[in-house]
């Protein structure tokens, strides 16, 4: 066993997929093989599922990796890297798996690789278990291109829950080194607007959503649009999102046979009107995803950073912790009871 051997129980903290995908980023770019025992031990089908799988099978692609217990069902897995090396790479996750989780796996290590890639993967882009192609486009990408790489994400397919076939294309232009910087304000609020897609499902479900959001929060008629696209099966997504001058914050919920629209609506105005009640810029889902290349910027420049968000989510806090052991990044967390917020600060060892 290699003492750079990591070794990391699957079962800690949220005990899901998050803990797999981060660990495989992570030992990428590290180069440090991981050893995961106990993979979603307390879920109801424990183990490695199919979307599971595909972020192990795109993760030993990237870096021509040396896997051992990659199967269906298994709870141990050892992944071995070698070189990570740009390139063009297709993934298909044969399934409605989240085409932006096996996107978020491969992401850090292609953005500091010694060239260009394009991957495309095809599954489910619109997906209720994970951020749909729009988040990371408004939201995770813009801070990405902030810290130097630059990636370009091409919708070429809708595929919502459960029939997925939707197709999503990175073109991932990468920095040799990233630069961290603080995200501690959000600015002047800018525009706001509602967007409700239907896919094989009557208009009138959108129409109603966008109308439901726009009452709740009192926005202008202008601010929404319902639209019908096509897709391998049906789907119903509401998006709203909110403009600042440091960041965007997209806020999504997905349509439930046997749930009416108007519910579904609530619940996304429900989310918008938590997000404007403190003045951090982050959200709760941007907050989970931005710690790892934060993180990785922090590990590489020995300057911390900070950012602000609402309450950590049992994801974030998990995260915080595979960072820790990977790249050595200390942790602060600062609650600011008058404010309703965290403040979130990565130290280099």
């Amino acid at each position: 066993m290699s003492e750079n051997l990591i070794e990391i129980d699957g079962s800690r903290g949220e005990g899901g997929g998050q803990i797999l995908r981060s660990s495989l980023g992570l030992s990428l770019v590290t180069g440090r093989p991981v050893r995961l025992s106990r993979i979603r031990a307390g879920r109801q089908r424990p183990g490695l599922q199919p979307q599971h799988l595909i972020c192990v099978e795109a993760a030993a692609r990237v870096g021509n990796a040396q896997v051992i217990g990659g199967s269906i069902g298994s709870q141990e897995l050892e992944f071995r890297p070698a070189a990570v090396v740009g390139g063009v790479f297709a993934f298909d996750i044969r399934t409605a798996g989240s085409a932006t989780l096996v996107l978020q796996t491969v992401l850090p290590a292609l953005m500091l690789a010694s060239g260009s890639s394009r991957v495309s993967v095809t599954g489910g882009t619109h997906n209720p278990f994970a951020p749909p192609v729009d988040f990371l486009d408004r939201v995770y990408l813009p801070q990405l291109k902030r810290l130097g790489p630059s990636v370009e994400l091409r919708l070429e397919r809708y595929g919502f829950f459960p029939a997925g076939g939707g197709k999503v294309v990175a073109e991932v232009t990468p920095s040799n080194k990233l630069e961290g910087f603080d995200l501690l304000e959000r600015g002047a609020l800018g525009e706001h607007s509602v967007r409700a897609l239907v896919a094989r499902l009557p208009l009138e479900i959108a129409r109603r959503e966008v109308n439901t959001v726009l009452d709740e929060l009192g926005w202008s008629p202008n601010s929404g649009r319902a639209e019908e696209v096509g897709s391998n099966g049906p789907g119903n997504v509401v998006m709203a999102t909110i403009e600042s001058a440091n960041c965007c914050e997209l806020i999504s919920e997905f349509g439930k046979r046997g749930v009416p629209a108007e519910h579904v609506a609530k619940r996304v105005a429900r989310g918008v009107q938590a997000y404007l009640s403190h003045d951090a810029p982050v959200g709760e889902h941007l907050a989970d995803q931005w710690m790892l290349p934060l993180g990785l910027a922090v590990w590489q420049n020995g300057q911390s950073h900070q950012f602000r968000t609402g309450p950590l989510s049992l994801h974030a806090t998990t995260h915080l912790e595979i960072l820790e052991m990977f790249l050595g990044v200390k942790v602060r967390v600062d609650t600011e009871e008058e404010r309703g917020t965290v403040r979130v600060t990565l130290l280099p060892s």
